[in-house]
């Protein structure tokens, strides 16, 4: 279903009135519209379909040596307050003779980042579909990410960082091949 941004935006402007503030006065004036457009961007990915964000780039390729994309930036909306969390998104794999396309994975992140979403969930999504799209050996997904409502409010811890990891099949079964994920992840070559 595609937001009806009019109807956000209306919601928007009263809001702002029960928020003690003037729809009217000049910063304010195109707010409601704005705020319905960013949300509707910020969720886009809960109306996307990740089979057509991969878009057949999946290429035969016999090798069995790890793959890893490090750094992906995420920028998401936590579920519970609808506050920003932000950071970056390593993923690992072994192929099964497949791989994929550069680009696709970062892409696949930003289907799952762009939704109303919990830092546990996005983690295991992504690895969810990296194994099943191209049936691989196995998978590892790292994220690290600031969340703004720690930082903001509530407890207001400015350096908090969490970190949520998952992993399925050799990176669960292997202690080798986990291992060599996390140390390659951290492994800091600029």
């Amino acid at each position: 279903m595609v937001p009806n941004t009019e109807k956000i935006s209306k919601l928007v402007h009263q809001l702002l009135i029960e928020l003690g503030e003037d729809p009217a006065r000049e910063g304010l004036l195109k707010t409601p519209t704005r705020v319905a457009a960013a949300l509707e961007y910020l969720t886009s990915g809960a109306r996307a379909d990740p089979r057509k964000v991969i878009n057949n780039a999946i290429f035969t390729q016999e090798t069995n040596s790890m793959v890893i994309v490090k750094n992906i930036e995420v920028y998401s909306l936590c579920e519970h307050h609808l506050l920003p969390f932000f950071g970056r998104c390593h993923i690992g794999y072994i192929p099964s003779g497949k791989v994929f396309g550069l680009s696709k994975l970062a892409r696949l992140v930003d289907v799952y980042a762009r939704r109303l979403q919990l830092q546990e969930r996005l983690t295991e999504q992504i690895s969810r579909v990296v194994m099943d799209s191209i049936d691989a050996q196995g998978v590892g997904v790292m994220i690290e990410a600031r969340h703004l409502c720690m930082m903001m409010r509530g407890v207001e811890k400015q350096n908090s960082v969490m970190v949520t990891s998952s992993v399925v099949g050799t990176f669960r079964e292997s202690v080798a091949t986990r291992e060599e994920f996390l140390t390659l992840v951290g492994s800091r070559n600029n």
